[in-house]
């Protein structure tokens, strides 16, 4: 082989290695190592268990503030069958009192099954009707107990970081691969310019 052509060869070949080592340690290091290690005196741990407590505070706050409000929640109240959910409800919880109350003398004969389903058609619309006002206790005491920011950020800081380098890989697995092939395809680049360099002196 001419040796004029030996640093046309190897400074690519060792700047494409370089650059795709280099670009793969950084994106294993987005999740590895999971622990603390210490190294020559320095400290190494991958960027999301290290960040993981700032990364749940944002997350939190993103769907909290942005994505999941109380006044969003209310409007799954529009997608229930409220009428039939409040009707299969009395059913089951006056069922036993009403044969109770059956059993006795006046009381039984008034109780008769045709006078029971109008009074409770009578109470099942007379809830419906309200639906709106149930809407607006509902969300209030969203607003109050469900705090969507606290939860989602307790959340996401208790999410193993194992699961979560799973799911992302799942998702982004061509993505960071092109990124460690984008490395060496650079490093082959850097390696031609010094060639070339090295050619004009």
């Amino acid at each position: 082989m001419p040796q004029g052509l030996i640093p046309w060869i190897m400074l690519p070949l060792v700047g494409a290695l370089i650059g795709y080592v280099t670009n793969r340690l950084a994106v294993h290091m987005i999740f590895r190592p999971v622990e603390p290690k210490r190294f020559l005196g320095m400290t190494f741990q991958g960027l999301v268990p290290r960040r993981q407590a700032d990364l749940a505070k944002s997350i939190g706050g993103v769907v909290g503030d942005h994505l999941v409000r109380p006044e969003d929640l209310r409007g799954a109240l529009d997608q229930v069958d409220l009428e039939g959910v409040v009707d299969r409800a009395l059913d089951k919880g006056l069922g036993a009192k009403l044969a109770e109350l059956r059993k006795l003398p006046l009381v039984g004969s008034f109780l008769t099954d045709e006078r029971v389903n109008e009074l409770r058609r009578h109470a099942v619309q007379g809830i419906v009707k309200n639906k709106d006002d149930i809407a607006d206790a509902l969300q209030q005491g969203l607003e109050k107990g469900v705090n969507v920011h606290a939860l989602v950020e307790a959340k996401v800081k208790a999410f193993p970081v194992t699961r979560m380098e799973e799911l992302i890989l799942q998702v982004a697995s061509r993505e960071l691969k092109s990124i460690e092939i984008l490395g060496g395809v650079l490093g082959g680049i850097v390696g031609l310019v010094q060639a070339g360099l090295l050619a004009l002196l």
